[in-house]
């Protein structure tokens, strides 16, 4: 192919930049579109292979191809196009300004980078990881040659595809053939070597062994054999990295030693798991502890089988950040330390016979018990409350209804409902958790206390927040007698509580109650304690709520900057005080301000956390809801339907993030007069709340004004004053059954 200098009459190949097993890659110019671009093209198979075999290689590397071409994220390296040229397969990628790992170690002597260039790779690589696993893409050939980084400091993968490529020619078979750049065992994990299924976690093992080499100098098992090799990777530990470095942090040792767990199952999750473990690791600061004061004794039930304690949980008392629609108001509990304890009576005092072990299958629902909660995190609620309902229904039956554990997945089932848009499903499942739970612990109990505290939560999301206000309350009476006015569990119920004084209109007394919870607990736990955060969050909100923007906006800065000191930039906390910020812009009529702060936002989610991830659909909407504040209603018609549909796809057409951008989709297209299909839109939006949160919610009530404000603008006066009749009425009678 060198010989012709043009591939497809399109590509000018220009010199070459790298040689390997595979195949060449030459810088050459797109004559089309007057750019750099890197070419790769794979050596030719011989006349020795079968031409049925070639046929379908050549298959496989198309659709490998169009796998690679389809990934679009800043870690991964872009594939612009692919095809065949005189009979060579290749691949035209962006051209990239750096180095790769490998050739950094070279110019390094082979010395260890630098402990905070090495960090900053593994941050990189678990995100660019997480990304192409969420798209079912395993790169299997994951090594320091595979990973460049830029002149700038990005850090990005590639050759994906290429690596399953190689395997079907045969190249990983040989290892100790001479010139094969692939497949090198120094980096293979131990299910690949054993010809077993691969899956993402193959290529978490992959990236220990890179992080091991970077950090250290040396691979985990660097010898001369590759048989050698090999036989370390299935059989030996590998040295801690201290070992060879004592300078490398503790928790960075742990990281990569749990990288290259033997079994799949022994390592990190996925890679979202492992770069939470990364950013807590490189920016966890000094928290002042949480204090937890002794829990008066209880006399529990004559029904309960052991003493009440406070849930695991409370170890980590970390609430989530408020938004419209699926954004939490409080962290899961996370009762996974406690959920295969004893179920029989305590053995007495002095007796040394131990408990008995948990058997094994429910050992086994506590692991699918964690793989739910991780679901949750990971913001895929659905999938979530599914294995939750699963493990409730076998532990049920081995254990028993009243099994601590089984209310534990009952719980989770309400959790993962609330977090879907099904509130009222929510709340008849922690109503009845809620009666169970009082009965065998009682009623003060923490965790009869938490399903209250939670049903307060789902009512506020039906609207119905004189009664979440009266649950709040009676949560809160209980905690301070039981645990006092600055036990975390109270400062947090107090929270709930200024955020739900809001919703009733009560904005003066809930931003005072606000102020006073993120005192208390920066007393407590720190001015730079997440918790605190939080509530300095709910101050910011409600200084918008009551119009005082200039101060809501300085204030989300405030809480912005420190979470990035405290979490990390890509924190999702720190995210979500950037897209307040963003909302504060736009109140304030800065909405130039507010599209750069969200562009810059989108481009950080989209890295972060994936381009169809709620939060990034979230953004994406303050993008054109600004589009349209700047009266760029074309562009925000476009920018609303495409989170519209993407929202419809991912969370489900009832979801209330969905309705939302249906509802910005209406707004758009009153806007350009086309009033007709923007009623569409408003009914049908009207409709999913009306069934989803019921004809008297305010958010309801606030559609059917819409479709009213259509009706008008068709000429169709009658029926507009005939809805704003309905819809004054059902708002008279909810303020007379609510009033305080």
């Amino acid at each position: 192919m060198a010989d012709t200098r043009l591939v497809q009459g399109r590509y000018r190949l220009l010199d070459l930049i790298g040689r390997g097993g595979m195949g060449e890659v030459w810088r050459a110019r797109d004559e089309s579109l007057g750019r750099q671009v890197a070419v790769k093209c794979l050596k030719p198979l011989g006349p020795h292979h079968d031409q049925a075999f070639t046929r379908v290689l050549r298959e496989r590397f198309r659709r490998e191809a169009r796998v690679a071409a389809a990934l679009s994220h800043r870690g991964v390296t872009v594939v612009h196009d692919f095809g065949e040229h005189d009979g060579v397969l290749y691949l035209v990628m962006e051209l990239l300004d750096g180095r790769n790992l490998s050739q950094l170690m070279e110019d390094n002597k082979h010395h260890p980078l630098p402990v905070v260039d090495v960090v900053d790779v593994a941050e990189q690589v678990a995100a660019a990881l997480a990304y192409t696993h969420r798209q079912g893409i395993v790169h299997r050939d994951l090594k320091p040659a595979n990973i460049m980084r830029l002149t700038d400091g990005t850090v990005k993968l590639c050759d994906f595809g290429i690596a399953r490529l190689g395997h079907d020619i045969g190249l990983t078979s040989r290892l100790t053939g001479t010139g094969i750049a692939m497949g090198t065992p120094h980096y293979m994990s131990p299910e690949q070597i054993g010809g077993t299924e691969v899956d993402q976690r193959s290529d978490l093992y992959s990236l220990g062994c890179v992080l091991y080499e970077i950090a250290t100098g040396a691979p985990p098992f660097d010898l001369a054999d590759a048989w050698a090799i090999l036989i370390g990777h299935r059989d030996t530990p590998p040295a801690p990295p201290r070992d060879h470095r004592a300078e490398l942090p503790g928790w960075f040792e742990k990281v990569v030693l749990d990288l290259l767990a033997k079994r799949p199952e022994q390592r990190p999750y996925d890679a979202m798991e492992l770069g939470r473990r990364i950013t807590s690791g490189r920016t966890t600061p000094t928290y002042v502890p949480t204090v937890i004061t002794a829990q008066p004794p209880l006399r529990p039930p004559e029904t309960a089988f052991r003493e009440p304690r406070l849930p695991s949980w409370t170890r980590s008392m970390t609430t989530g950040h408020k938004a419209i629609g699926a954004g939490l108001r409080t962290t899961p509990p996370d009762p996974a330390a406690g959920l295969t304890g004893e179920w029989i009576a305590r053995p007495a005092a002095g007796t040394p016979e131990p408990l008995p072990a948990a058997p094994a299958p429910v050992a086994a629902l506590a692991g699918r018990h964690n793989a739910g909660l991780s679901l949750g995190r990971l913001g895929r609620w659905t999938e979530a409350g599914e294995v939750h309902r699963a493990v409730a229904a076998e532990r049920a039956r081995l254990l028993g209804p009243d099994h601590p554990d089984t209310l534990a997945s009952r719980y989770e089932i309400a959790f993962a409902l609330s977090r879907t848009g099904r509130a009222a499903d929510a709340l008849r499942e922690y109503a009845d958790l809620a009666r169970d739970r009082e009965r065998l612990l009682g009623a003060d109990h923490p965790d009869t206390l938490a399903v209250r505290q939670e049903t307060g939560y789902v009512l506020g999301q039906l609207g119905r927040h004189f009664e979440a206000h009266q649950a709040y309350t009676a949560v809160l009476a209980a905690r301070q007698r039981l645990m006092g006015l600055d036990h975390p569990d109270t400062l947090r119920c107090r929270h709930n509580l200024a955020f739900n004084l809001s919703r009733l209109g009560r904005l003066e007394d809930s931003y005072r109650m606000a102020q006073d919870v993120a005192v208390a607990r920066t007393r407590v736990l720190g001015p730079q304690h997440p918790d605190t955060l939080v509530t300095r969050y709910e101050v910011a909100y409600a200084l918008g709520q009551l119009g005082r923007w200039e101060e809501a906006l300085a204030t989300y800065r405030e809480v912005a900057e420190a979470r990035s000191r405290a979490l990390g930039p890509d924190h999702p906390d720190t995210l979500a005080a950037r897209y307040e910020e963003g909302i504060s812009l736009g109140r304030l009529g800065r909405s130039a301000d507010a599209l750069t702060l969200y562009r810059a936002l989108i481009d950080d989610r989209a890295r972060v956390q994936g381009p169809a991830h709620p939060e990034t659909l979230r953004a994406r909407h303050g993008l054109g809801v600004n589009l349209g504040r700047l009266a760029r209603w074309e562009e925000s018609l476009a920018e609303s339907r495409d989170v519209c549909a993407i929202r419809e796809r991912v969370l489900g057409p009832d979801h209330p993030d969905t309705l939302v951008s249906r509802r910005e989709v209406a707004v758009s297209l009153g806007w350009l007069g086309r009033w007709a299909d923007a009623l569409t839109e408003y009914r049908r939006v009207a409709g999913a709340r009306e069934r989803v949160l019921g004809p008297d919610h305010p958010d309801t009530l606030a559609s059917r004004n819409d479709e009213a404000h259509c009706l008008e603008q068709l000429g169709r006066g009658a029926e507009a004053v005939e809805l704003y009749r309905r819809v004054a009425v059902l708002r008279q009678q909810q303020a007379s059954g609510g009033r305080l």
